[in-house]
């Protein structure tokens, strides 16, 4: 079952309440914002939810975005661009509007941050729901003795897509997702993505010819789409969003996590490291390598992305910008500080308020379920079994 709305309308009117004196309080010209409360109340009252205006949504997306205490990129919320297509419930307009969001948000390489975001749950109609954690993913290929090719992490969605009818790509590494969607009063269905919505970087090393040679390649915008943006007691569980990559989420996590692409080894041996024991520290310079590769494909191709330290930078500006505008700011330590060179970037060396505000994205668990794959479909095989990393060539 999924959830229609909030049960409580008194919890509403105050989550309302709060944030509407927020919203009056924050953009210069709202006003007083007595009879816009008022008016809320009454259509709480009446309906059992509420309409935000335009405005009203803008602002809610990007203090969520403000507020994101995982995210490093900060800096920069006030400059997100907010599709509304809150009228929007059938899974294949949700489709159409999600490429056309990834389309608006690539830019031919300039990424531009971008929400789109569609119908919210109310009493008794739920909104849609994208099943999958990002608009862009690679699918996982669990086959014979449980190995993986492709991206282990998707291997849940991956087997649900085919239950679903999907055929599969061609079993490269790199097989674009195809959208598992559910529409307001819809079983979910998957849409393949088109072609000119799916913008690819790929990847060689700025010295080692060789890299190239590994056939590897990294969707240039990391649209998350399974997160709920909640405002003033509405939740938007459909609301795809995006900023632009910082490097080592790629070359540190996704290519080289150890339950992921497990690139770390394939590289180490390219680059003749001695690989028998950690104490050559083989891993942190293969993973350096790795790093430098992708910011060097990422810039060659004409495609925004950032450094680990120069976002670090930028991150203590926005935690100065904020205190002089009297706010406090949450943050996670463990996020906040790069998967690479950590204790040599300025984030490193402080603590931070682990104070959570609203508006916000959440991760719901039924959510992060859904990411999974986990619902039975007939014909969706288990994932389970070692994974397969790339050999190397």
């Amino acid at each position: 079952m999924r959830p229609s709305a909030p049960a409580d309308p008194a919890q509403l009117r105050q989550e309302a309440e709060e944030f509407l004196r927020l919203y009056h309080r924050e953009e210069s010209g709202a006003g007083d914002p007595a009879a816009r409360i008022a008016a809320v109340r009454a259509e709480i009252d009446t309906t059992g939810t509420y309409r935000h205006t335009a405005d009203e949504l803008t602002h809610g997306a990007r203090v969520a975005w403000r507020n994101s205490n995982r995210c490093i990129g900060r800096l920069y919320w006030r400059s997100l661009r907010v599709r509304d297509r809150r009228d929007v419930r059938d899974a294949e307009t949700v489709a159409a509007e999600s490429a056309a969001h990834l389309r608006e948000a690539t830019n031919g390489g300039r990424i531009r941050p971008v929400i789109t975001v569609f119908a919210p749950d109310a009493p008794g109609r739920p909104g849609p729901r994208i099943w999958n954690e990002q608009l862009v993913r690679y699918a996982g290929y669990t086959g014979d003795g449980g190995r993986c090719t492709g991206d282990p992490r998707n291997a849940g969605i991956t087997a649900y897509a085919t239950g679903l009818g999907w055929p599969g790509g061609p079993g490269t590494p790199f097989d674009v997702l195809p959208l598992v969607l559910q529409g307001s009063d819809d079983k979910p269905r998957w849409f393949g993505l088109p072609d000119d919505a799916v913008h690819e970087v790929f990847l060689r090393h700025p010295e080692d010819d060789w890299f190239a040679a590994l056939g590897l390649r990294w969707h240039a915008v990391p649209a998350i789409s399974n997160m709920c943006l909640e405002i003033g007691g509405i939740c938007y569980a459909a609301a795809p969003f995006n900023g632009w990559y910082m490097g080592t989420e790629i070359g540190a996590r996704d290519l080289a996590d150890t339950d992921r692409y497990d690139l770390l080894p394939v590289v180490a041996a390219r680059l003749g490291l001695d690989t028998s024991t950690d104490r050559t520290l083989w891993k942190d310079r293969a993973l350096v390598e790795l790093n430098r590769a992708v910011l060097h494909s990422f810039d060659s191709a004409g495609v925004t992305v950032t450094d680990h330290h120069t976002e670090s930078r930028r991150f203590l500006a926005h935690l100065e910008q904020e205190a002089g505008r009297g706010r406090r700011v949450g943050a996670d330590w463990s996020w906040i500080v790069p998967p690479i060179s950590g204790a040599a970037t300025p984030v490193f060396h402080r603590t931070y308020d682990t104070v959570q505000a609203c508006p916000r994205f959440v991760h719901h668990p039924d959510a992060l379920a859904r990411a999974r794959g986990e619902e039975a479909v007939p014909g969706a095989a288990p994932v389970t079994g070692p994974i397969q990393p790339i050999q190397p060539i």
